[in-house]
């Protein structure tokens, strides 16, 4: 009988200068189902929509010597080039990275693109904003719809976006099966005390458009960093995950420089995949 759901590991969570074959062999023996790449605002990550064919090719082969697939991507490139910038050139480079990152997916076999919810990150978020964000926002649907690949709204930190309820406006106004939301669950953890909405009532209202979910450590004001088991994320709003049919996860955490990272790679999987277990028991399934 195949796994009830995969779960993926997180890129930045094994050092940066591991070669790709130990960061997959590290993710398989750690037991994740796959990895989940980066492309962040650095040159070094965005220089990788550059990749040669060649280059592709030699990743796809590592996949399939090591048994274990780059599945999802985490496209935080554009919270240096938002798709809602007051410069016009910033928001071609947004659209540009856009395009690339959706077919270097497809030459990976990338499945989902986790996008960035901001309009913009640099500067102050403008009614302007928001509507050059809209508009290249549907161009992007558009590019993904193309290829057939996913994208989903990260939930974030800021107030543009950090409620599963703000990403589905925009779900709503583009209307395409190829754009939904992409929760993290530990930022709307951190969102909830700040609105008193709960965690699963705020899932509840993206029914039918998850497309996966970032399962991370928080603690209240803070984002990044927090180890697992130490924080105060609310792991059974995974049930309305559940509920929902989602069953595509990644352990979103962080290498800090620790000397034992491979022991704390094989912990988070193991963790993880207790509260998301625990879920499907609670839910019956």
């Amino acid at each position: 009988m195949a796994q009830q759901y995969l779960l993926g590991m997180y890129e930045k969570a094994v050092p940066n200068d591991i070669t790709w074959e130990e960061r997959l062999n590290v993710a398989r023996e750690s037991g994740f189902d796959y990895v989940e790449i980066s492309v962040d605002e650095t040159d070094a990550k965005l220089a990788r929509l550059d990749w040669t064919a060649d280059e592709r090719r030699e990743l796809v082969r590592l996949q399939q010597e090591c048994g274990l697939p780059i599945r999802s991507m985490c496209l935080s490139g554009h919270r240096k080039y938002p798709f809602g910038a007051t410069d016009p050139a910033v928001r071609e480079r947004s659209l540009q990275i856009m395009e690339k990152a959706i077919q270097l997916a497809c030459d990976l076999g990338v499945r989902t693109i986790q996008l960035a919810g901001y309009d913009v990150y640099y500067e102050d978020g403008t009614d302007e904003t928001r509507k050059w964000f809209a508009e290249n926002l549907a161009r992007a649907t558009e590019m993904a719809a193309r290829e057939g690949v996913l994208l989903g709204f990260e939930t974030m930190e800021t107030p543009f976006m950090d409620t599963v309820e703000k990403s589905m406006a925009y779900v709503s106004q583009i209307d395409s099966p190829y754009l939904g939301v992409y929760p993290d669950l530990g930022n709307l953890t951190n969102a909830s005390f700040l609105y008193g909405k709960s965690v699963t009532d705020d899932l509840a209202t993206a029914r039918g458009h998850i497309v996966a979910a970032h399962c991370k450590e928080t603690v209240a004001g803070a984002y990044r960093e927090i180890p697992f088991g130490t924080g105060t994320t609310d792991w059974e709003a995974l049930d309305e995950c559940i509920k929902q049919g989602v069953r595509r996860f990644v352990a979103e955490f962080w290498y800090v420089g620790a000397e034992n990272w491979r022991e704390e790679t094989a912990f988070a999987s193991e963790y993880v995949r207790g509260k998301i277990e625990a879920a499907f028991a609670r839910c019956g399934k």
